[in-house]
């Protein structure tokens, strides 16, 4: 099967994921990851991101699935049900609010940088060695230790769910695709409905 550009996209994960350790203010480049998402499923009506270009999804299943570190089992039906990923989607929001909030505390002067990565939304890992201060306000920093530990800790969590079960299980209820899924549910029965 002939290979495409977006097939070596597993490498900007891969990459971002790295340069996130070394200096965290790359974090900000994951928003790449938030918004193209929504982009395609807002104007295109469709999950190509997912489908196609997402690195996360194509890392897990190079890692599991050409590597064999997956069980390749199928994933329980509790884990794709309804419940779970709207509940699992609302969960995450709420995380990344407050991850918000902490940013706008700091950008406000109420709040000092946390130099750590939350991982799993509970715990603090120190990771003060990846910033080294700039002539930008630290709440651009908070906001990066904030995004780095949502994308760290989902990333955490595919793995694991590709160890379980088949290689790009987390794909199955990934926020961003839920999300997605949603948003073209949306589109389409309003253009049917036109």
């Amino acid at each position: 099967m002939k290979k495409h550009w977006y097939d070596y996209l597993w490498i900007v994960s891969l990459t971002y994921l790295i340069l996130g350790f070394f200096n965290i203010l790359f974090a900000w480049l994951g928003l790449l990851c938030f918004f193209i998402p929504l982009l395609i499923s807002i104007f295109g009506g469709t999950k190509g991101y997912c489908n196609r270009y997402c690195g996360r999804g194509q890392l897990f299943g190079l890692v599991g699935g050409r590597f064999g570190l997956s069980r390749k089992k199928d994933i329980p039906k509790w884990l794709k049900s309804k419940w779970f990923r709207y509940g699992f989607l609302i969960f995450f929001f709420a995380m990344f609010f407050q991850m918000l909030w902490s940013t706008y505390l700091v950008f406000a002067g109420a709040g000092d940088l946390r130099k750590a990565v939350t991982l799993l939304w509970t715990f603090k890992v120190p990771w003060h060695w990846a910033y080294h201060g700039t002539l930008l306000s630290q709440g651009v920093a908070q906001f990066a230790f904030g995004f780095y530990s949502v994308m760290l800790t989902s990333t955490v969590l595919g793995f694991v769910t590709m160890l379980l079960f088949k290689p790009r299980s987390w794909c199955v209820y990934c926020p961003m695709g839920t999300m997605t899924q949603l948003i073209c549910k949306a589109r389409n029965k309003g253009s049917t409905e036109a």
